[in-house]
Formats: C-alpha cells, structure tokens, sequence
C-alpha cells in the first residue's frame, strides 16, 4: 500500500472506482470534504497516476459478446525476440480483453470476450492460429461468472 494516500484519498478512490461519473459536489459530500479540497485531490490523484483513466464498463450481453474465454498459450521458446514478436501480434488482435505474461505451465493467459463458440472459431482461425512461435494452445469458456468486478481494494 502507498504511504503517500491517507484516508480520505483511499475513500476519494473507492468511491471514484464504482461511480466514476460521479459529481464532483456528490463526491465531496460523500468523503466529507469541502467541494473545492475535494477537486484539488481528486486533480493529484489523477496527476500522480493513481486514477490511470476514466472508463464505461459495457454489458456484455447488451452488445452480444456474451461469452468468456479464456486461452492459455505456451510458447516454442523463451527468447526475448519470440516473446516481442508474440507480444507485438497479441496486441493487434481485437477480441482480445487481456493478454498477461505468466508464470507456470503457460507462456501466456488471455481472455476473450465472443458472441458464441461459432464466433471464437472465427476469431481463432483469423487471428490466435496465427500468432508467431505458439506451441500449445488451450482454450476453456467460463460457464457463469461468480465475481466480477475492476474495483481495487485501497
């Protein structure tokens, strides 16, 4: 945990986290500040890079992308040009919500936003069957999601 945040920064940051388009008088209100205190540490915050970017969060259903896939990549190697290369591609790839570098079994964990099984054949046939240096690939659809959430504990 930062040790430059207080208390009322952490409060400033939970609540920013659920309501991001909140008003700055609610805000204030909300974390017991007066409305200019509360917009002068609401401006370090985001200058500081605590608040990297304000966000929408889309409903999956409403715009058909409804199911969740996650695809565990190993790679034929380890050398930095494989990983860049790989990398360099993964990131063009537009279904694709999240790709980490991992430790373990796999090289790499992404997840996948489809409409359908049908729609993550398409999206790898065109796009994951043909990253560069994948030696393995393992696909597994979340059959119901039990939490979720982009909120941080602060």
């Amino acid at each position: 945990m930062d040790a430059s945040l207080d208390a009322t920064d952490r409060r400033l940051l939970t609540v920013l986290q659920r309501e991001g388009r909140i008003t700055n008088a609610e805000l204030s209100e909300r974390v017991n500040l007066s409305p200019s205190a509360c917009h002068r540490r609401v401006q370090r915050l985001e200058e500081d890079g605590y608040i990297a970017r304000y966000v929408a969060l889309l409903d999956t259903r409403k715009i058909g992308k409804p199911t969740t896939v996650y695809v565990e990549i190993t790679l034929q190697g380890q050398a930095d040009e494989l990983l860049d290369a790989f990398e360099r591609e993964v990131a063009k790839v537009p279904d694709i919500l999240e790709c980490h570098l991992m430790a373990g079994q796999a090289d790499y964990l992404l997840k996948i936003m489809a409409e359908d099984t049908e729609d993550f054949a398409r999206i790898h046939r065109q796009y994951l069957s043909r990253l560069p240096g994948v030696r393995q690939m393992h696909s597994s659809f979340a059959l119901r999601t039990v939490v979720q959430t982009t909120a941080l504990s602060v």
